[in-house]
C-alpha cells in the first residue's frame, strides 16, 4: 500500500529535511487531502505536537472525520491517542511513548492495540525519539518484538535519508522484515519507483512525502499501484 504523508507545522503543510530544516510548505490541509483522496490511508503528523511546542490537533481532527488517516506527533497519553480515536483516526502512531513502557500499555488500552502503530525511527543506527531530537542506545532490529504485544503494526523511519532525495536503504527495511511478524510501513528516503516495488516485493507499505510534494513519483502512478 502507498500512502502519501502531511505533516503540519503551525498549521500549514510542509516538509522537512531530518526533521529540522523546512524547505518547502504545500497547498492548505484540506486540499492536500483532496488530492490524496484516491488513496485508501494517509499519514498525518503533527510535528509541533511531536516536537512539544504546541499542536495542530484540530487540523489532524478536522482530516480524520474527512478520510481514513493514520495520526501521529506527540501521542504520548492515553488521552491524546483516545481523542484521535474518537475524532475518527484509523490508528494512532506512538514514538517515544513506545520507549516506556507503562505508557505503551497504557495508550494500547484507551486506543485499542489493532489502532496503534509504534514509530521506529532510527538514526545512525540508532532509536531517536523526542522529534528525533534524542537517542537511545537500542537499535530497531532490537525493539521489535518488545513492543509487539502493544501494537499492531510499525512505522519505521529512516531518519538519515529523511527528505533527502537521496534513496533509502532497503536492506535496513528487509531486516526489520525479518524481525517482526506485524505489518511494517517504511519511510525515509524513498525516491524511485524501483524501491516502492523492491519494499513492495518484502511485504512492506511505503509512506511517502518529499517525492511526492516535488513531483519526483507521480501520483496518478502510484495511486495505480494500490489498485488490487
Amino acid at each position: 500500500m502507498i500512502i502519501p504523508c502531511i505533516d503540519l507545522m503551525d498549521g500549514r503543510v510542509v516538509q522537512l529535511v531530518q526533521g529540522r530544516e523546512k524547505v518547502l510548505e504545500a497547498a492548505p490541509p484540506l486540499e492536500m487531502l483532496e488530492r490524496f483522496r484516491r488513496f485508501p490511508e494517509i499519514q498525518v503528523i503533527d510535528l509541533d505536537a511531536a516536537m512539544g511546542r504546541g499542536d495542530n490537533t484540530a487540523i489532524v481532527e478536522t482530516l480524520a472525520a474527512r478520510a481514513r488517516i493514520r495520526a501521529g506527533g506527540g501521542v504520548r497519553t492515553p488521552e491524546r491517542a483516545r481523542r484521535l480515536v474518537e475524532a475518527g483516526a484509523a490508528k494512532v502512531i506512538v514514538g517515544t511513548a513506545a520507549f516506556h513502557l507503562p505508557s505503551l500499555e497504557a495508550i494500547s488500552a484507551a486506543a485499542g492495540r489493532e489502532r496503534v502503530m509504534a514509530a521506529i525511527d532510527s538514526k545512525g543506527g540508532r532509536i531517536t525519539v523526542r522529534g528525533w531530537t534524542e537517542q537511545l542506545d537500542r537499535s530497531a532490529e532490537d525493539v521489535l518484538i518488545g513492543l509487539e504485544p502493544w501494537c499492531s503494526g510499525f512505522l519505521a523511519t529512516y531518519v538519515d535519508k529523511e527528505g533527502m532525495m537521496q534513496g533509502t536503504d532497503l536492506e535496513w527495511f528487509a531486516r526489520l522484515r525479518r524481525a517482526t511478524r506485524l505489518p511494517v510501513t517504511a519511510a525515509g528516503g524513498i525516491t524511485t519507483m524501483e524501491e516502492i516495488r523492491a519494499l513492495t516485493a518484502m511485504g512492506i507499505d511505503c509512506a511517502l512525502g518529499m517525492a511526492i510534494y516535488t513531483g519526483r513519483l507521480d501520483l496518478d502512478e502510484l495511486a495505480e499501484l494500490n489498485r488490487p
